[in-house]
Formats: structure tokens, C-alpha cells, sequence
């Protein structure tokens, strides 16, 4: 058998040169997407994040009425017993 002549060697090169590119451009194609993959996740979770602001913002709302709502119920609560006693009061000296 002979040797391989230098352009034997020389194919033989190139062909694993081609490999190689083929295969780094394999590896940046799934880097493109895996940061494409990365990019949509973080604007998904940016709506979500725009999502619970705004239901939180509303519950922070619903939170504050209701508080509201407590005091008044609280101080007719206690202008009624007021007005109880006094009645009570008015009774029990008449």
C-alpha cells in the first residue's frame, strides 16, 4: 500500500474541518435557541409579573374598603350600644 498523497491529506483535512464547522454551527444553533427559549420565558414571566401587580393592586384596594367598611360598622356598633345603655339607663331610673 502507498501513502496517502498530500492531497489525500489535504481532503482528509478538510473534510474534518467541515465536520467540525458543521458541528460548531450545530452547537450555535441550539445556543440561538435556547436563548431565544430564554428570551420568551422572561417576557412570559414579565406579563405574569405585570399580571399580579395589577391583581394585587386590586386586592390592595379591595383591602383598604373593607378596612374602611370595619371602622364605620365599628362606630355605628358603638353609637347603637351607646343608645342601648342610654335606654337601659332611662329605664332602670324611671
Amino acid at each position: 500500500m502507498t501513502e496517502p498523497g498530500p492531497v489525500d491529506a489535504a481532503v482528509k483535512r478538510l473534510a474534518l474541518a467541515l465536520d467540525a464547522l458543521d458541528a460548531a454551527v450545530e452547537r450555535r444553533r441550539e445556543a440561538d435557541r435556547g436563548a431565544h427559549d430564554l428570551a420568551s420565558q422572561v417576557q412570559s414571566l414579565g406579563v405574569d409579573r405585570s399580571k399580579l401587580a395589577a391583581a394585587l393592586d386590586g386586592e390592595a384596594a379591595r383591602a383598604r374598603k373593607l378596612e374602611q367598611t370595619n371602622r364605620d360598622i365599628a362606630q355605628r356598633l358603638d353609637a347603637a350600644i351607646g343608645s342601648i345603655r342610654a335606654v337601659i339607663e332611662a329605664n332602670e331610673q324611671a
